[in-house]
């Protein structure tokens, strides 16, 4: 389980705990790692280990498929969660921020799959579950690093899938949630000037946690997270100049906290945030913060007409 100690991760964690799985615990930042392994202990896990790793390095993710197989032997499921954020236009985000998002959502995913496709292999049988976002099907401005990652994590997924045709026990799945109600929008990289929130319909963690945790036992190659997803997709597809006129405003008004403004900031993109991870986001309801974005503008609007 990467990207255990927060958001989607420590949610799909403490479900498998909670079904007595033995369970590999990973993520960059130990204390809040720590903290998902004994609320998995509590929820009943056969065993847990915690192993630091940034998925970006390979080095480090061969090390750490090392260590689980020399201790379980095997490896019958990976749940791909490892995810990170920028906000801003594609210029402003520095260079380091921007490779920096790609290399762990884009190239963190090839290289858990690098590691652990070759076992489950050998196996004859496996799970490998990638979480990507219906962002890996669409433009979003202000976001190009995220939106460029996980267009490549949907394609990866797909060459996987291709590649291993030949192992009828081995499987791949692509998982794509909208809005979640997780700390990875506060804890983003921002060059945009407020902060991000998660656009409603907002899914909770434990949704998406629990088909992540389907697709094991149940595999499907493609599997949209709410219903709003298919209707996104179907604009951007289908009607382009319908997608472009709109999403850009839409995105202002649902996507960002316009009552919030930030300083230029590189988040958790390059080195784990302790404090900021955890199960859930803290930003409330979605639907109240999409009323405060307009309050605020119509009462710009109007401080501008008075001028």
């Amino acid at each position: 389980m990467t990207g255990a100690s927060s958001g989607i991760g420590r949610a799909t964690a403490l479900q498998a705990a909670g079904q007595g799985e033995h369970l590999v615990l990973v993520a960059r930042g130990e204390p809040p790692l720590q903290e998902t392994s004994r609320e998995c202990e509590s929820r009943g896990a056969a065993s847990t280990a915690v192993h630091l790793a940034d998925v970006g390095d390979d080095a480090a993710v061969e090390k750490l498929v090392a260590e689980v197989l020399q201790r379980h032997g095997r490896i019958d499921a990976v749940v791909h969660c490892a995810g990170v954020v920028a906000y801003g236009r594609t210029e402003d985000v520095p260079a380091e921020v921007f490779d920096g998002v790609l290399r762990t959502n884009l190239i963190g995913s090839v290289n858990v799959a690098r590691h652990t496709v070759p076992v489950m292999r050998r196996q004859g049988s496996g799970s490998i579950v990638l979480i990507g976002s219906v962002i890996g099907h669409i433009g979003v401005p202000s976001m190009s690093p995220y939106v460029l990652s996980k267009w490549g994590v949907r394609a990866l997924a797909r060459q996987l899938q291709l590649e291993n045709r030949d192992v009828p026990g081995l499987s791949v799945s692509y998982v794509a949630p909208g809005g979640v109600d997780t700390p990875i929008y506060e804890q983003a990289a921002n060059y945009d000037g407020f902060v991000g929130r998660p656009p409603p319909p907002v899914a909770s963690p434990d949704r998406v946690a629990a088909v992540a945790l389907r697709r094991i036992d149940h595999p499907r190659a493609r599997t949209q997270v709410g219903l709003a997803n298919d209707v996104i997709r179907f604009g951007f597809t289908a009607m382009p100049w319908a997608f472009d006129v709109l999403v850009g405003p839409l995105f202002r008004t649902a996507a960002i906290d316009r009552t919030t403004p930030v300083p230029a900031n590189p988040g958790n993109v390059l080195s784990s945030s302790f404090s900021g991870n955890r199960l859930l986001g803290a930003q409330g309801n979605a639907l109240l913060g999409v009323g405060r974005n307009i309050a605020a503008a119509v009462k710009g609007s109007g401080t501008e007409r008075r001028s």
